[in-house]
């Protein structure tokens, strides 16, 4: 009971955070969003056209990759944060407090979260109002923000963690940077069908693909099979990985 008591406080300081600086969940968004605006304007019509529709096809098709792009933008803004609280020496003064130690790190954890949910919806709104038409049912949207919560969970641990195995803000900032290539590398932008065969093959099996296929399913109002229990077996991995990493790295 006291770690839930504790973790809502140290929630509490990470939504205080986000209220003060609002411009971070608009960093977080503004990637995503340039490539939406870039990719549907400017390669819409040849990627619309190639997928047998047109922009607007094509638009729904990207809106799930650049939902999970969006999620990796977050993780470098998470990384950037615990890093930030380490180096200044608030979590060496919140260790000596009687408090759960668990509490601080699933504090930033739940914030993240919370304003990656946020970013996100910036980016499905956009994707709105260019013309994304999603056929999910009321069902349908909850299971997208089911498959949202695992992995940015998973993700922002995974974030934690490399912020803790850090020796400065700005190699935390660098270290997650690979988790945005890799919606590019799997089926975010095109089908992994269409990629060469080793390319191929690792787009199909990488952790972000059956995340974006399962998204992907559900917005079309299309049950996602197989792809669902994929991305979930990956979040439980990396997210089981990132907090025993990070609770390590932490009492150490």
């Amino acid at each position: 009971m006291r770690a839930i008591t504790d973790s809502a406080t140290m929630l509490r300081r990470q939504l205080r955070h986000m209220m003060r600086h609002p411009s971070l969940i608009l960093t977080f968004a503004g990637v995503p969003v340039v490539f939406l605006l870039l990719f549907v304007y400017v390669f819409g019509g040849t990627m619309g056209a190639g997928l047998g529709g047109d922009r607007t096809a094509y638009a729904g098709y990207l809106t799930p990759g650049l939902m999970v792009t969006t999620i990796a933008s977050a993780a470098q803004g998470t990384a950037i944060a615990v890093a930030s609280d380490m180096a200044e020496g608030i979590i060496a003064r919140f260790k000596t407090m009687a408090i759960a130690r668990v509490s601080v790190l699933t504090g930033h954890v739940l914030g993240a979260m919370a304003q990656t949910f946020v970013a996100i919806a910036v980016v499905t709104v956009t994707a709105l109002l260019i013309g994304f038409r999603p056929a999910a049912s009321a069902l349908g949207w909850l299971g997208v923000a089911g498959v949202l919560a695992m992995f940015i969970f998973a993700v922002t641990w995974l974030s934690v963690a490399l912020a803790l195995v850090s020796k400065s803000v700005t190699t935390a900032s660098n270290l997650p940077m690979p988790l945005m290539v890799l919606p590019f590398l799997g089926s975010g932008f095109v089908p992994a069908e269409s990629m060469p065969p080793g390319l191929r093959w690792f787009a199909e099996h990488q952790p972000f693909t059956p995340v974006i296929e399962s998204l992907r399913a559900l917005l079309a109002g299309r049950p996602p099979g197989t792809a669902l229990v994929e991305a979930a077996a990956w979040s439980a991995g990396i997210a089981l990985t990132g907090y025993l990493w990070a609770r390590r790295l932490y009492n150490r």
